[in-house]
């Protein structure tokens, strides 16, 4: 990843700044930390909201969201992220969790695929929905807040709880038929996910069929027929959604951006960019 995009960790965001934290639920109450979450981001947890009231933008990979009352946000690591617009009378109710969390305390994650490559940050539920998540929220924040020995045990088994709705919620989207289509969508996740944690300094469809143990041919059949585009157009907006980000900051030169990206130089960079976006970096810059 780029080392001009912050990484935050979990515990930037919570009170005690010490202690080690596997979950954190947040007092939203309480002083906010001066993070800013307006530039682009990426955070090293899993963090997962229901907003109650108020609305926000929300840009995840350069994809904008408008969360509204009874949105189920996910917030994934490595993923992009950037907060726009929001209104003072925004609140949710949100835990935040690490990734060892998921692959330590987890043992059906077959049934958590919506965390691998999410098909939307930003879900939509019935009032219905939201009100039975926001109970399982509420119950897991009174937990959270009494004292008990067994207390980690106690949030984990809630999570994994809350984290089975969640799921069962995302399950219920329209979903792609059995056989092929299904597999294809299953590699499609996993090429999306190595794309977002590989795309800053590998470009090469030969790497991630070689990580997925197929063929170069093969991967670039199957993510055509589950997305209509091929690997090498996910992997070009990958590279652009950084160097978009990156590109925002004025500070930044555009040789910077070229070598934290893994180009050879400044113009083989302001070539890709130009055939992808139809804009050089630096009319990009003035656009924005």
């Amino acid at each position: 990843m780029s080392t001009l995009t912050p990484t935050y960790q979990l515990q930037a965001f919570a009170e005690d700044k010490e202690n080690t934290l596997a979950v954190f639920f947040p007092d939203y109450a309480a002083p906010k930390p001066k993070i800013p979450l307006h530039l682009p981001y990426r955070g090293d947890y899993y963090k997962i909201s229901l907003c109650l009231r108020g609305t926000a933008e929300l840009k995840a990979n350069q994809e904008t969201y408008v969360v509204a009352p009874n949105c189920l946000i996910l917030a994934t690591p490595d993923v992009l992220k950037q907060w726009g617009h929001i209104t003072d009378d925004y609140e949710t109710l949100s835990v935040f969790f690490t990734k060892d969390f998921i692959t330590a305390n987890n043992a059906a994650t077959d049934k958590l695929r919506f965390f691998v490559a999410p098909p939307t940050y930003v879900l939509q539920l019935s009032a219905a929905q939201a009100a039975n998540i926001a109970s399982s929220f509420r119950f897991l924040q009174q937990k959270y807040n009494t004292p008990n020995a067994q207390r980690d045990n106690i949030l984990k088994n809630i999570i994994n709880s809350l984290l089975y709705e969640i799921g069962e919620l995302y399950d219920q989207q329209p979903a792609a038929p059995p056989t092929r289509q299904f597999r294809s969508q299953l590699l499609t996740s996993a090429f999306r996910q190595l794309v977002q944690a590989h795309c800053v300094s590998v470009r090469s469809v030969k790497f991630y069929a070689a990580a997925l143990c197929i063929s170069p041919k093969y991967l670039t059949e199957l993510v055509k027929e589950a997305t209509g585009r091929t690997a090498s157009d996910w992997i070009a907006e990958a590279v652009v959604v950084e160097a978009k980000a990156l590109l925002q900051n004025q500070a930044v030169t555009i040789y910077q951006v070229a070598a934290s990206l893994h180009f050879a130089d400044q113009f083989a960079f302001s070539r890709f960019f130009k055939k992808t976006t139809g804009l050089s970096p630096t009319a990009y810059r003035l656009a924005g």
